[in-house]
């Protein structure tokens, strides 16, 4: 969604289609069974033919969201801003391996928005560690989803978030909380 690596609002879900999609999709000879999904309907919106169409009510402040966060990575540059992720993703594994905590994903499928951390076997309470987080240092980090429920955090650095303040605080705050266990 917009709210990751773009910083805006959630609710939108940016897509785009090549050329030859666009053909396909206004070629169609049978009729879409849900006006939701009918991108034909979207085009025409989006494509102002002169005719009225209407297909949603657009979101309006996520879009003005949406617009300044494409501004801000348009100012940074998308090279820059995709080595800012990689070098704050750096600083997080050094900073977890001070900590004597490790990452689960082998290093060549990693992505540097996306850190899954092994729970220390310690940590008897994982959620209860987590809400500490959040409430004594304002910090939210993710669960571990479907298998990983209760064996690995998630720590996001997506966007604007993946700053060195941001680590610094992060690391700081595991460490104080995984000191009392």
């Amino acid at each position: 969604g917009s709210q990751k690596c773009l910083s805006c609002p959630p609710g939108l879900s940016p897509v785009s289609f090549s050329e030859a999609a666009a053909t396909r999709i206004l070629s169609r000879k049978t009729k879409v069974r849900s006006w939701f999904l009918d991108l034909s309907l979207v085009m025409a919106y989006w494509q102002g033919d002169g005719a009225r169409t209407y297909h949603h009510t657009a979101p309006v402040n996520a879009m003005y969201g949406l617009h300044e966060s494409l501004v801000m990575l348009h100012e940074e540059g998308l090279e820059a801003a995709w080595a800012r992720h990689a070098a704050m993703h750096q600083n997080l594994k050094a900073g977890l391996d001070r900590l004597g905590l490790g990452l689960v994903v082998e290093k060549a499928y990693r992505l540097p928005q996306l850190n899954a951390v092994q729970i220390p076997s310690n940590v008897s309470d994982e959620a209860g560690l987590r809400r500490e987080l959040l409430e004594v240092h304002n910090l939210e980090i993710g669960a571990g989803l479907g298998a990983l429920s209760g064996k690995v955090w998630r720590i996001g650095l997506m966007g604007a978030s993946a700053s060195d303040d941001n680590i610094k605080l992060c690391l700081r705050a595991l460490q104080q909380s995984l000191s009392k266990v």
